[in-house]
């Protein structure tokens, strides 16, 4: 019997992948030479995306030194696929709410800025498309920081 598993992560406690990998090993354990599993990480947008699409069509992950939701420095990373001509990002990884601790939540302040980092990273490597998930971010500035990283200017006519 062929059984297919896909999940998603399970928020604080496993990737998608580890969810796949285990939930298989259960299988395994119930149903013995049976079952041969297929695992197929999957995800909503936010946290694990990109790396489930690098699980699904191969190609590189590439991380570069950007600002998290409140200027400060982080490394993040995306996935180069297709040959190196399409990125995969998440905003979660440079702007997500997991790099903010509790106490430091403040969405006045927060920004997409290191977001666009990444973009500009990614760009940078020859990448010709970028696939964005917006899922899992700490920040509410409509993506203004992630374009003003990319050389937008915002003026106030008043």
């Amino acid at each position: 019997m062929r059984i297919l598993v896909a999940s998603d992560k399970f928020k604080g406690s496993l990737t998608g992948r580890e969810a796949c990998e285990a939930i298989a090993t259960g299988l395994a354990r119930g149903l013995g030479d049976v079952a041969e599993c297929g695992l197929l990480p999957v995800a909503d947008g936010g946290e694990g995306m990109a790396r489930a699409i690098l699980d699904a069509k191969g190609g590189r992950w590439i991380e570069a030194a950007v600002s998290d939701p409140l200027g400060r420095p982080v490394t993040a990373g995306y996935a180069l696929i297709d040959g190196g001509d399409t990125a995969v990002m998440e905003m979660a990884e440079a702007s997500g709410l997991w790099r903010v601790a509790e106490n430091q939540r403040d969405p006045w302040r927060a920004s997409t800025f290191g977001t666009g980092e990444l973009m500009r990273h990614a760009a940078g490597t020859g990448a010709k498309r970028i696939l964005l998930g917006i899922g899992g971010s700490a920040t509410n500035d409509g993506g203004s920081g992630m374009a003003q990283a990319l050389g937008f200017r915002f003026l106030d006519a008043a």
